[in-house]
This record gives C-alpha cells, structure tokens and sequence, in this order.
C-alpha cells in the first residue's frame, strides 16, 4: 500500500531522514517507533504531504503522491499535536471538519462512546487535555477512510477511554484497513501493533514483527528489546 524509497529531508542543517526505505502492506496494524528525534513525525508527516522531501519518493497505491492531494481523502490523521482554534465549541469544531470533507460519518456514536456530549457546546480551550484528546480521536476515526495515522494516540487518555480507543483500532484493522501508530507507550504497541519499524537518527534499524525483535535482541519484552537497541548504538 505504502512504498517509500531513498527518502531524505533535512531541516536547515539537520538531516532528520537518512535514505528511508520502507514498505507498509495494506491491512493490519504497523507501528513506528523511536527515540524523540529519530524521524518519526517527520516520515508520517512525508506520508501526508505535510513535509516535502529533499529526495526520494513516496508511492500509494502504487501512485507517485508528489505535487498531489487527493489521496489524502482517504487518510484519517490524528496529529500528535492538533492546533484547533481555541474559540470554536466541540461541536463547532466536529461540524467545521465535517463540511471540509463532505463524507458520511458516525460522530454521534463516537460521541456517545467518549461520553462528550456534556462538552460539545464547551470551548476548546477550556477543556482539559484528555478530553481534547478524545475530540481529536472522535475527528479521526468518524471519517470511513482506507488508512489511519495515529501519532501518540493515547496521550492524557484514562485507562477505560484507553481501553475504548484499542477496541475500535483493533475493529478497524478486521475492516480491512491499514493503520500507522507511533507510541512512546511500548505496552500498547506490544498488544495491539502487527509490525513494527525501528527508526533511530533518521534511519531505520530494524522492521518486522515483534516476535522477531525480541528473537533479535534476546529479550522477553518489546520495551527491552527497544532499550536494547538503543544501548547498542549507545543513545
């Protein structure tokens, strides 16, 4: 579904991406992993066409997304950091992205789920961060789209809204559908990621599942196979 090749992109001096090569097969759950620094928003944000490459190229579907937009109508997108006008209410935020994307959706029943309807006349900036946080996900998962890209997804979630949220990643991988997460929460990735790529100053050093991360490194869990490869390359 998604092939990238020989990506590079730099910020001024800095060379966030070193030459990415990557594959994600369509369907299931792939999780991308590293360091704070190591390129992760910086490639999913390549995906989206939100940062431009140096060089390299970035295929979906088999289709070069250079100079193009329309493929993004079928990307849902949770932001790590989702920079809302503060003045809008909750519902006036769900309502504004739903006439920008003009698809069917099933808020009310997300509503419903996260319990916000007490909030959705509240102003974003009066909300705590856990309930923005639950906004944010209602805004990525309302839309029927093939593909999910949900960068630390559980931030400030209680552990029932937690329980909620890997509920419905797990139902919309049986859909069929292809689903990106990057998490510094390595139990979650554990219980619900199907492949992961481990990316460490722009480069990847290891992708495939976790089983064979752990067989890689010798270890019995996936949060020791990452401080593993860290110690190895001394970070």
């Amino acid at each position: 579904m998604i092939e990238i090749t020989n990506l590079y992109k730099n910020f001024a001096k800095v060379e966030v991406l070193k030459g990415i090569n990557l594959e994600i097969k369509k369907g299931g759950i792939f999780a991308i992993l590293g360091p704070n620094g190591s390129g992760k928003t910086t490639l999913i944000k390549s995906i989206l066409g939100m940062v431009i490459p140096r060089s390299g190229e970035i295929f979906i579907n088999s289709t070069n997304i250079h100079n193009k937009w329309d493929y993004r109508k079928n990307i849902n997108y949770l932001p790590q950091i989702a920079n809302f006008p503060n003045n809008l209410s909750v519902i006036e935020l769900i309502d504004m992205i739903k006439n920008l994307r003009e698809k069917p959706t099933n808020d009310i029943e997300l509503i419903e789920l996260f319990a916000l309807k007490p909030f959705l006349d509240k102003k974003l900036r009066n909300l705590s961060g856990g309930t923005r946080q639950k906004v944010n996900i209602v805004l990525a998962f309302m839309f029927d789209s093939e593909m999910l890209i949900l960068d630390e997804p559980t931030t400030g979630l209680d552990p029932v809204s937690l329980i909620k949220l890997k509920k419905m990643i797990q139902l919309e991988k049986e859909k069929g559908k292809t689903i990106i997460i990057t998490s510094h929460i390595m139990s979650f990735v554990e219980e619900i990621a199907d492949e992961v790529v481990f990316l460490l100053d722009g480069n990847i050093y290891f992708k495939g599942t976790i089983a064979q991360l752990k067989s890689q490194t010798q270890q019995t869990n996936l949060e020791l196979a990452i401080a593993g490869i860290l110690t190895e390359n001394n970070v």
